[in-house]
């Protein structure tokens, strides 16, 4: 396996000496940072645990305990996924976007839902998506699952299926995708959607409506589904506002809801685009209302890259360059107390033609994209500890005495070093143990990708 240290010694204990760790995800005694959050380490594994988290050199050294030597390279605890799409992943082959839109990225989808989603195709395909996660370093995911019509008996049991057989390897969580209009529009359906979810233990979502003006049957609608999570004790992962239309405005709406409900479950609210269009005074009041009612934003930098703002002209090529990035403004609402997070979303489909569920690279573009550098310390808890708490996983996306030996080491010393290539010599633990870090080859969709559509 691809790795860029000395082999993780056999026996059941050993020791990571000179590692370098983000002291906010390492919250132990003794340890101090750099003026660029980061600190040095010796971690001490034994029986698949970290046994102990200390500053460098103070570890015992009469032991006997074999050791690797670290060199100062970074270690990371496993990723956490909060956004992602396993059950459309990797049908770019066979149903590209034509012409790179939101709406030709909806269409799309349609089309090969109706054509395609059998519950082995489904199967397969997230199945491959989750082999990519867990070789770059993911422990923990959570996807949407497309909830409409026959969709919702297909993809809800493959999912539980996938649970139980990538448990120990990848702890995962579904949410249902579908939108809000259905529970004014048709009760029935959503009643289904709602029982399905709370039998497979998942978290009700929804899709507000993009670029419409709030309404009555918005408010009617979220409060349903509000009402609904707490009759069944379930949270809320939404869709919303992934639009640079000036009345997208459901966000302000949704944080009223929760409020004036007093609804008691997490809440999470993904892209959240049009909030950073908006002007700074109206943008700062639903900020300071998603903070009072605890809703958690999650930002997915290199899908609303690809989607947002693309100018499309009447023959289907694009002729104007993109103006803004079409990003939720992370920095205003980590100010104002809101717990931000950094996810994947969409891989190889036609709302983004690219991506592999690394989380070191959706962390590198988030730096990028969302000027995260020179910002202070702690955004690595945008992919580790904060998606974590937002998914009830005690103890998951840190580094601490106690916790499961689940890390990711890289040669990267610094973040410099870190974001400017790849990572691919990564080595990846699971209870202390390394893993194969290769990826998937994509020839095994290949008769996926040429399948007879489904009658």
């Amino acid at each position: 396996m691809p790795t860029g240290f000395a082999a993780i010694p056999a026996a059941v204990a050993y020791r990571l000496h000179n590692v370098a760790l983000p002291l906010c995800l390492a919250a132990t005694g003794g340890l101090a940072g750099d003026a660029h959050g980061l600190t040095r380490a010796d971690i001490t594994v034994a029986e698949g645990r970290i046994a102990s988290v200390l500053p460098a050199g103070t570890a015992t050294p009469d032991d006997d305990l074999p050791a690797v030597d670290c060199d100062g390279g970074i270690a990371l605890p496993r990723f956490v996924d909060i956004h992602t799409h396993l059950d459309k992943g990797h049908i770019w082959p066979r149903r590209p976007n034509p012409d790179g839109t939101f709406m030709g990225a909806l269409d799309s989808v349609a089309l090969d839902r109706e054509a395609h989603w059998t519950a082995e195709d489904v199967f397969a395909r997230m199945d491959f998506g989750l082999r990519a996660a867990f070789a770059h370093g993911t422990g923990a995911l959570r996807t949407h699952l497309d909830s409409v019509g026959k969709q919702t008996a297909i993809s809800w049991p493959v999912f539980t299926a996938l649970r139980e057989a990538w448990a120990g390897r990848i702890t995962l969580q579904a949410t249902a995708l579908f939108p809000v209009d259905l529970a004014v529009d048709d009760e029935p359906q959503f009643r289904s959607i709602v029982a399905t979810v709370a039998r497979h233990g998942g978290v009700l979502g929804g899709v507000t409506f993009l670029g419409a003006t709030p309404d009555d049957r918005l408010r009617l609608a979220l409060e349903r589904i509000v009402d609904a999570a707490a009759a069944r004790g379930l949270d809320l992962d939404l869709h919303v506002d992934e639009s640079d239309a000036p009345e997208a405005r459901s966000l302000e709406v949704i944080a009223d809801t929760v409020l004036r409900l007093g609804f008691a479950g997490k809440v999470l609210v993904g892209h959240c685009c049009s909030l950073a269009l908006q002007a700074e005074e109206e943008a700062r009041r639903v900020s300071d209302k998603l903070a009072a009612a605890g809703i958690a934003v999650v930002s997915l930098p290199m899908c609303n890259m690809y989607l947002q703002d693309r100018r499309v002209g009447a023959d289907g090529l694009t002729r104007a360059t993109p103006r803004w990035r079409g990003v939720a403004p992370l920095h205003e609402l980590k100010a104002a107390g809101v717990p931000v997070m950094v996810a994947s979303d969409n891989t190889r489909d036609p709302f983004y033609a690219y991506g592999d569920l690394d989380m070191i690279e959706v962390l590198r573009e988030a730096t990028r994209i969302l000027h995260l550098d020179h910002a202070g310390d702690g955004w690595v808890r945008t992919v580790t500890a904060t998606p974590a708490e937002m998914m009830r996983l005690d103890g998951t996306g840190r580094i601490v005495a106690g916790g499961a030996a689940d890390l990711v080491l890289t040669r990267a010393r610094s973040w410099t070093e870190l974001f400017a290539r790849p990572q691919g010599d990564r080595t990846v633990l699971v209870a202390g143990r390394p893993v194969d870090t290769t990826p998937p080859d994509y020839r095994e969709l290949d008769g996926l990708m040429h399948a007879t559509p489904r009658t």
